[in-house]
């Protein structure tokens, strides 16, 4: 059984417990995982064929044996839609702030499952990240708890293979363990050097700006990313749109500020499936398949929410 869990915090905590849960509760005798990304939606009706698969914190898939997650654009198709059935391997809930909670809720219930004693803290952090819930921007960029450590770190990960090592460490090992980690630790260490180098340049990389939106292309391999940096050096704006280079292509990033919500009810993480991606309300994103129409699409989604308070 193979998990695929979106690459970040939340989708990796969720692959360590689900993993974790199959396991114990005697469901599956062999659990590997592997990321995913926004990258795969583009041919997602084919992916993992003949493979015997679980999908979490990712995009619902008719043909997974497990799936969970929480994302309200997760249904592709209004076929998949239609064809969901909440079961005993299927669990969905749009209004949780991340997957862990729904995953130990279900294994909990469903399967009777004994959780390791350092899952409700790795599910805690998850909500608190995945819905950037931080006390504030500050804290979002420099906090130094463990959680926040290993998030950070996940931005300089040397490669792919780096998050399925980091999954099998919150699987066994408490957050301290994991942000202690010597490679865990050298990759957070380089996300602070990256962190100076990213608050520098940003603002000279606007593209496009309004009242309350701006527009950075961030494609430069000289410049580093912080999710956070838009909100932290101008406050006073709603919303941002990232352009972002990863090992996959070109990713856009749009999110509405933490810390200074617009009032508008405008839904980015259903926008974003016009472009083959998703989100919630608050944030979405997706993968462009090349550099012009990721230039093309992010001025596009700039135009429609240049003037929302």
């Amino acid at each position: 059984m193979r998990i695929y869990y979106h690459r970040d915090f939340d989708g990796m905590a969720s692959a360590a417990i689900l993993a974790d849960a199959l396991e114990s509760c005697g469901l599956e005798k062999e659990v590997n995982w592997a990321g995913v990304n926004f990258d795969k939606t583009l041919n997602w009706e084919g992916f993992a064929m003949g493979q015997f698969f679980a999908v979490v914190d990712f995009h619902y898939h008719p043909r997974a044996k497990y799936w969970f997650d929480h994302h309200p654009t997760t249904f592709l198709t209004p076929d998949d839609e239609a064809s969901y059935t909440e079961n005993q391997t299927h669990s969905f809930d749009p209004t949780a702030k991340s997957c862990p909670p729904i995953i130990l809720k279900h294994a909990i219930e469903k399967w009777g499952y004994e959780p390791r004693a350092h899952y409700e803290d790795l599910a805690k952090w998850s909500d608190i990240i995945d819905s950037a819930s931080f006390g504030s921007a500050d804290q979002s960029l420099f906090g130094k708890e463990a959680a926040i450590r290993i998030s950070r770190a996940l931005t300089c990960a040397p490669d792919l293979s780096f998050h399925d090592k980091v999954v099998k460490m919150m699987r066994n090992k408490a957050m301290l363990q994991v942000a202690n980690d010597p490679t865990v630790e050298k990759c957070y260490q380089r996300s602070c050097r990256n962190r100076e180098n990213a608050l520098e340049n940003f603002t000279k990389n606007i593209q496009l700006r309004s009242a309350t939106a701006l527009m950075a292309d961030l494609r430069s391999k000289k410049i580093r990313r912080e999710r956070f940096a838009p909100f932290y050096l101008h406050p006073e704006i709603h919303y941002a749109i990232t352009l972002l280079p990863t090992r996959a292509g070109v990713h856009i990033t749009v999110a509405s500020n933490p810390w200074n919500r617009p009032k508008s009810d405008f839904h980015i993480g259903e926008m974003m499936k016009e472009y083959s991606g998703g989100g919630h309300i608050g944030v979405g994103g997706c993968n462009p398949p090349d550099e012009q129409t990721a230039v093309m699409w992010a001025h596009e989604i700039f135009n429609k929410i240049e003037n929302l308070h």
